[in-house]
């Protein structure tokens, strides 16, 4: 016997409640005890209360339970992050405020956050993955009505639904529209594949039933819009949008901040050897400057170690580099093959003009098979919504060196649209990692 989807959909929030209370009592507990094994005891039971208090009202005033977040993993471990996060700020401006700061330690409150945000985002990412296997059964249905006539859309639909003459949005029948609600009353999202000439009238037909009721148009796809909005009470289609929202920039920014900033300390020795080695080397300057492509298409200067000689140098990128490259100097050969070359970019991170991970920002001139980059994919401007990037999804997978044939960039393109549809701060965190492994790779030169 099957579950009612209500008992499904109350032991999805009370699970995702209580994953979340775990999280958090545990990442401040950890804390706490971190600091009475280093620095003694601390009253740390009224910060996890005051934690936990602050952490469900800002989860539900942001939405953190909405079954947009039962249904996508990313989103749930966004929410909680979100969450968490705020909590800690809001906290940590109350206490400020009282003066209270002895009742809430700072070794307790930042490796608190750090651990329960990882928990957090961990949790709630495997649980919405696997709901269906740990609460019994998928709580969210998606139903089909279909026409007979119209193509059918891809997707995991609970119920397929064949309209025929039994359902007819056209006719004004009291009785069909009863058969219809009770039909659709068990869903709780209805899809309605459908002939244009159709389309208003089931429009109209569904408004009424209090289901989330959604219209399929296939000739959308080439637009790929992203929702509707309205210009003078008409509306209108939304095709772009930045994919970052303010507090995902502001999460980002700092993140680029800490790290860059952190890397030019810590680097600042090799920085400087490697200037002195391209000095040295041969005659010009120690950095090479190029007009690359940044955020929103605007050009921007991007920096460079040195790596060839100075009459070989194409400011245009119209020439890719090769293996046996006579215009790479010695030291220029090196640092290319360990990405040395590329480390003044930290500079153009702390500007704001990059960010630590992104699309890598191609000069005007770069060609694939002999054609610009966008006469290849007219979808190349879409990758750059987002800073560019020091590293990338696609030098993690690869993707680096020479643009010998056409596939060579829609690789590339291809993991960039992917990285800015499923962005994260953790996928950031995993792709700095990985680029360590990628280094040295065969295709640089």
């Amino acid at each position: 016997m099957s579950i009612p989807a209500s008992i499904l959909r109350f032991r999805a929030l009370i699970a995702l409640i209580l994953i979340d209370l775990t999280c958090v009592a545990a990442g401040f507990a950890g804390a706490a005890y971190f600091r009475f094994v280093m620095l003694g005891h601390t009253r740390w039971t009224l910060a996890i209360v005051t934690l936990l208090s602050a952490y469900f009202l800002t989860s539900f005033s942001i939405r953190a339970y909405d079954q947009e977040n039962l249904t996508i993993p990313r989103h749930a471990a966004s929410q909680g992050t979100k969450a968490l996060l705020l909590a800690v700020c809001a906290v940590i401006l109350v206490a400020f405020v009282f003066q209270a700061s002895e009742d809430f330690p700072r070794v307790v409150i930042a490796l608190g956050a750090l651990i329960g945000t990882v928990l957090i985002a961990s949790a709630r990412y495997a649980f919405v993955r696997n709901m269906a296997q740990v609460i019994g059964g998928n709580p969210f249905t998606v139903m089909l009505l279909h026409d007979g006539r119209s193509p059918i859309p891809q997707g995991d639909f609970a119920q397929v639904v064949e309209t025929g003459d039994r359902f007819d949005p056209n006719l004004h029948d009291p009785i069909m529209y009863d058969r219809l609600a009770r039909l659709v009353a068990s869903a709780d999202r209805v899809v309605v594949a459908c002939a244009p000439d159709t389309r208003i009238a089931w429009a109209n037909a569904l408004k009424g039933t209090g289901v989330q009721s959604e219209i399929f148009v296939p000739e959308l796809s080439q637009l790929a819009p992203l929702g509707i909005s309205t210009c003078a009470d008409t509306p209108t289609m939304i095709v772009a949008v930045g994919p970052l929202g303010l507090f995902d920039r502001f999460l980002k920014r700092m993140f680029d901040i800490a790290v860059s900033g952190l890397a030019l300390f810590l680097l600042a020795p090799v920085l400087g050897l490697i200037a002195l080695a391209v000095r040295l080397d041969s005659a010009g300057p120690i950095l090479f400057r190029q007009v690359r492509i940044g955020w929103g298409n605007e050009m921007f200067h991007i920096l460079k170690f040195r790596s060839m000689y100075v009459e070989g140098s194409d400011g245009a990128g119209h020439r890719s580099a090769s293996r046996d490259d006579d215009r790479i100097t010695r030291v220029g050969r090196f640092i290319r093959m360990t990405s040395m070359d590329e480390l003044p970019q930290i500079i153009n991170v702390l500007k704001g003009d990059m960010s630590i991970v992104g699309p890598r920002p191609h000069a005007l001139g770069s060609r694939a098979a002999e054609k610009l980059f966008w006469e290849v994919d007219g979808r190349y401007w879409q990758r750059h919504s987002v800073k560019p990037g020091l590293t990338g999804l696609a030098q993690v997978r690869g993707y680096r060196g020479a643009t010998l044939i056409e596939d060579d960039l829609r690789n590339r393109l291809q993991a960039d649209l992917e990285y800015l549809e499923h962005w994260s701060i953790w996928r950031d965190i995993r792709i700095v990692l990985q680029t360590f492994q990628v280094l040295l790779h065969r295709n640089a030169y």
